[in-house]
């Protein structure tokens, strides 16, 4: 018998119950489909977490004051020695940090002040700006917010103190319209701004929307609004992507020595590293991945069972079938091949349709995140299925094979 004729056999018996074929392969089909939205899911998510670090710049070090007694350096031990007096960071650190030769790897320093509710409004439309930054002009640069339209403010505007403003996409939605606002002026918190640009669109991270924000000179915002104390935190760009470890280093001596912190106390201030963060969140993720791609592998475990129930069924009801091919001189071999292939069929037919339905499910959005299709996954769930159909059908394929012709032909 050639392996045509035991195709052809395979397809016959497997056509004879089209209900249970279709049911073993939904087993399949939906394991198959789990094992790569999932992964996909995943993948989608770790992408839109990168996406949102990489904002502020892979090169970039985000210091704030800590003082709560559990502070520390990202990247560093907790020092757990005793406290020093806690002090705000100042104008007069940032300054320090752009010595060239205490911190050679620093590129630029930019201090940030922060009002997270500045009422802004133009013309009878008004909107609460979820985040006010005074800082100077190399904050753009540093945090990766270019300009789409108009241009940012320039050093000469902080030296000034002038009242400039460059807002996000949603601020100028909410308060313009379609209206052109470059050269406009909106009032914040009541005191008069102009608009000199407009940031690129960034979009919604989560439960914040990145695009809901207004940049103005430091000195205008500190005058006008929040008036010369304290800075909320200090935006430090490295000279390059290597170099960002060493200008930790640099400006942690910086601060350790203005803020008198020693070995035995702890530091008022958190240094965040965006390349460290980073390199968490890609292995956390990673993890997350493998984890819900191993979750949906139980269905494919379950689909597998689900064909050796239905194969040893089949082998049953075939009985006397089989032992007439037998009697008639059909191989060992045939009635192995037959039995097998069919359970492979049935996996085969439902690892493509799983990966069909998986194709089709990334096209949606799942639960905000844009599911990513992986390629490796789509090879790895389909070979799984396929040899899920030839380990799972071995069993009930041999079972058949090595019947004895008479004891099948007497089977009722």
């Amino acid at each position: 018998m050639n392996p045509i004729d035991v195709l052809r056999f395979a397809l016959r018996g497997l056509a004879a119950n089209k209900l249970r074929s279709a049911l073993t392969t939904l087993g399949i089909l939906i394991g198959v489909a789990a094992v790569i939205m999932l992964v996909a899911v995943g993948e989608g998510s770790s992408r839109s977490i990168q996406q949102n670090i990489q904002r502020l710049g892979a090169n970039t070090l985000t210091i704030s004051p800590s003082f709560n007694g559990g502070g520390g350096r990202q990247g560093g031990g907790e020092n757990t020695g005793p406290r020093s007096q806690a002090r705000q960071l100042t104008l007069a650190d940032a300054r320090a940090m752009t010595d060239r030769t205490l911190a050679p790897s620093v590129r630029t320093v930019s201090p940030v002040v922060n009002d997270s509710s500045a009422a802004a409004a133009y013309q009878g439309a008004s909107h609460t700006i979820a985040q006010l930054v005074g800082t100077y002009p190399s904050y753009f640069e540093a945090t990766n917010k270019p300009v789409t339209r108009g241009t940012y403010f320039f050093n000469d505007d902080v030296t000034a103190a002038r009242k400039v403003v460059v807002l996000g996409q949603t601020v100028v939605e909410d308060l313009f319209g379609t209206l052109d606002p470059v050269g406009r002026q909106v009032t914040i918190s009541g005191v008069p701004f102009t608009v000199v640009g407009v940031l690129k669109e960034a979009g919604s991270s989560g439960m914040q929307d990145a695009d809901d924000v207004a940049i103005a000179p430091l000195p205008a915002v500190q005058q006008s609004l929040t008036g010369f104390s304290s800075l909320n935190s200090i935006v430090v760009q490295a000279t390059g992507s290597g170099a960002t470890t060493s200008a930790q280093s640099e400006v942690t001596a910086i601060l350790d020595q203005r803020h008198g912190i020693t070995a035995d106390s702890t530091a008022d201030y958190r240094i965040l590293n965006q390349a460290t963060l980073q390199e968490t969140v890609s292995a956390a993720t990673g993890t997350f991945t493998v984890l819900l791609a191993a979750v949906a592998a139980i269905s494919l475990l379950v689909g597998g069972i689900g064909i050796t129930n239905i194969m040893l069924v089949t082998v049953t009801e075939r009985t006397r079938e089989i032992g007439i091919r037998k009697a008639i001189g059909a191989p060992r071999a045939a009635i192995l091949g037959q039995f097998l292939l069919e359970a492979t069929l049935l996996s085969l037919v439902g690892g493509l349709s799983g990966v069909l339905v998986a194709f089709a499910g990334t096209r949606f959005t799942v639960a905000g995140i844009q599911p990513v299709l992986v390629p490796s996954s789509v090879a790895l769930a389909l070979g799984v299925s396929v040899a899920i159909g030839l380990f799972f059908g071995s069993y009930p394929a041999n079972r058949a094979a090595k019947l004895r012709p008479i004891q099948a032909l007497r089977h009722e």
